[in-house]
């Protein structure tokens, strides 16, 4: 069931579920503010919870208002792809044979059939950027998942529009966003332990905020880098 009110000029949408605890999230472009909550819940009570998140809704707000976006990818020569965290120049050639991509000084050389769409670059690029991700992961999770004393039952790398990463703690599983692979290699590092640390604390308190500062003291530091750099233009559907 969806309910709505509003807090001031701000709508809030609200989905009824059956679920135990109330999640509040606020999702790009422009803001838009959402919480699920328990089926039994009264709408009273969801407002005045809204009410006292309404200070971090604004931040959040003013957050997606003024990270930078990046324009629209045409999968074309000489366009801006990032790695890393580092620039290269998209080279495109045509070859009959299953689709490549591999990074060269400055370049990344996609290597496709001729008949190749826009559309299809895409999902080809997308693909090897989770990919990336997939590499990377095995070292970093036997690093961190000993240091913490956790393990992640299962780990998906997927597109996702309005978080770098997520856990479910009631599951084990934590799933992580392909974007990660174009920045510097030290923000997955960043995420992957924010998400691991949610298997011992699954709250943002003060106990997950002591755990993060004792295991990774420049989380803060990352934190805001991530949140500085570009994030993919996306066709924003409600």
């Amino acid at each position: 069931m969806i309910r709505r009110f509003r807090l001031g000029t701000i709508p809030v949408e609200v989905t009824l579920k059956d679920i135990k605890h109330v999640h509040l999230s606020v999702h790009p472009p422009a803001g838009r503010v959402r919480i699920a909550a328990p089926a039994r819940m009264q709408l009273d009570t969801i407002r005045i919870f809204a009410i006292s998140k309404l200070g971090w809704i604004k931040q959040q707000q003013r957050k997606l208002r003024d990270q930078p976006r990046e324009t629209r990818r045409e999968y074309l020569p000489r366009e801006s792809h990032w790695v890393w965290g580092q620039r290269y120049l998209l080279a495109v050639e045509h070859a009959d044979q299953a689709p490549t991509i591999t990074l060269r000084p400055r370049r990344m050389v996609l290597t496709v059939r001729p008949d190749t769409s826009p559309d299809q670059r895409a999902r080809i690029v997308d693909a090897w950027y989770r990919a990336q991700i997939r590499e990377a992961l095995p070292a970093l999770l036997a690093k961190w998942e000993k240091r913490l004393g956790v393990s992640a039952t299962r780990w998906f790398v997927q597109r996702m529009k309005t978080k770098w990463g997520s856990c479910n703690p009631a599951t084990g599983s934590i799933r992580l966003n392909t974007e990660l692979a174009k920045k510097p290699p030290e923000c997955l590092e960043y995420i992957v332990v924010h998400e691991l640390v949610h298997l011992i604390e699954p709250t943002h308190n003060e106990r997950f905020v002591a755990l993060m500062n004792r295991h990774l003291p420049r989380w803060q530091h990352l934190r805001q880098v991530l949140n500085r750099l570009p994030v993919r233009h996306e066709g924003w559907q409600y």
